[in-house]
């Protein structure tokens, strides 16, 4: 199935109008969240396709929000992207064995993000 619908969960706004515009830009369905609880209760209220996942966040990280989506068996088939700051290849390595696909290092360069989105399509 394609992708058309994406989850950016950011608590920064910065970085969620700058991927949600690129996103936009080539068609996406795009709903943000600044936070895990606020990522949950945008997953139940319409599930996304793909979510895009921070990991330094206020209250669950994006490594223990990425276990979670992983492990409940309503969103465990939803690739997670994980897209951060944290650029060390443990930080890389960690964040993909909690459940996410792949991994961007921030800034987010946008052939390399819709790349890695195409590719869990």
């Amino acid at each position: 199935m394609p992708i058309q619908k994406i989850l950016v969960v950011d608590d920064s706004k910065t970085g969620q109008m700058y991927i949600s515009d690129i996103l936009k830009k080539n068609g996406y369905q795009v709903t943000t969240a600044d936070d895990g609880d606020q990522a949950m209760a945008a997953m139940l209220a319409d599930k996304p396709d793909l979510v895009l996942l921070d990991i330094v966040m206020p209250g669950k990280n994006g490594f223990q929000l990425a276990r979670t989506i992983s492990r409940d068996p309503l969103y465990a088939q939803i690739p997670i992207i994980m897209c951060s700051s944290k650029g060390q290849e443990t930080d890389r390595e960690w964040g993909l064995r909690q459940g996410a696909k792949d991994y961007i290092i921030k800034p987010v360069k946008p052939d390399e993000l819709l790349s890695k989105i195409r590719a869990q399509g």
